[in-house]
């Protein structure tokens, strides 16, 4: 059965909508950009991730139809397949269709995938970039992925493979002078420090474990390499990994820590390091 069977024998109404993914950024809804504000309150349907933030989800229209699809490790709340159907079923009945997903939908964000999905049916798209999670939860942490005096590259790494595949070249993520960033990396947190550290990378080297960044729950776990199996299981998802001795500048730099310090002076966030 080919994909455009899995749906309708109506006809493309005369009028077909629209597909717009949008990235959400990290989670504070400071960080929206003016054009995915905009569209945001012009959707007819928002279709949107785990990771959008609860702020984000209250600047929605009350005219939308909202539709969550998150999904988490290990517990898959609607299969991909079926985000798929949803974003042509809806572009097809006329609406336009915000797919709204946390970070940058193009960067570990299946936005690839999706807008592939509406290619048979002949669907517009556009595509609205947002705030990585990375640069944005590393910036509000204070340490800065690059640095002449640290690094001079950065990798993002997904924690998840497709089908468990480990297609990652640890060799080339072990040299000096890089940062590296792992999404969804706590669950494989001792497979990171093993792999690392079996192709040469000191298990002294810095680390940081970024929670629930540029929210007001923010954490900032700091070590090495050595702890981030204990560091990693003391964090909650959604969660970032840094490793490298950039991470050393974050009890410096860390402003979002001290502004955030001196607005809940009662309730003051507790970050390590």
């Amino acid at each position: 059965m080919s994909q455009q069977d899995t749906f309708y024998t109506l006809s493309t109404p005369k009028s077909v909508g629209k597909v717009i993914l949008v990235g959400a950024g990290p989670g504070d809804p400071d960080l929206l950009t003016v054009k995915a504000m905009r569209l945001i309150q012009q959707a007819d349907v928002i279709i949107y991730d785990r990771l959008v933030s609860g702020e984000i989800i209250a600047l929605f229209p009350p005219h939308c139809q909202a539709v969550f699809v998150g999904k988490e490790a290990g517990n898959h709340c609607v299969p991909q397949q079926q985000i798929n159907d949803l974003l042509v079923k809806h572009a097809l009945a006329g609406k336009q269709v915000i797919r709204l997903k946390g970070g940058d939908p193009f960067i570990f964000g299946r936005g690839g995938e999706e807008l592939e999905a509406l290619l048979p049916f002949n669907i517009p798209f556009e595509v609205v970039p947002g705030i990585t999670a990375a640069s944005g939860c590393a910036a509000y942490a204070g340490i800065p992925l690059t640095h002449r005096d640290h690094a001079q590259s950065v990798q993002f790494i997904t924690g998840h493979l497709k089908q468990g595949q480990d297609q990652i070249d640890w060799l080339s993520l072990a040299r000096a002078k890089h940062t590296l960033v792992f999404y969804m990396g706590l669950n494989q947190s001792s497979a990171i420090r093993h792999k690392l550290s079996a192709y040469g990378m000191s298990l002294a080297t810095p680390i940081a474990i970024v929670e629930r960044g540029t929210t007001a729950q923010q954490r900032v776990l700091t070590g090495e390499l050595a702890q981030i199996e204990t560091l990693a299981k003391q964090a909650a998802s959604p969660a970032l990994i840094i490793i490298g001795s950039v991470t050393l500048l974050s009890q410096q730099l860390n402003w979002f820590k001290q502004q955030t310090d001196s607005i809940n002076i009662e309730q003051p966030l507790q970050c390590c390091g």
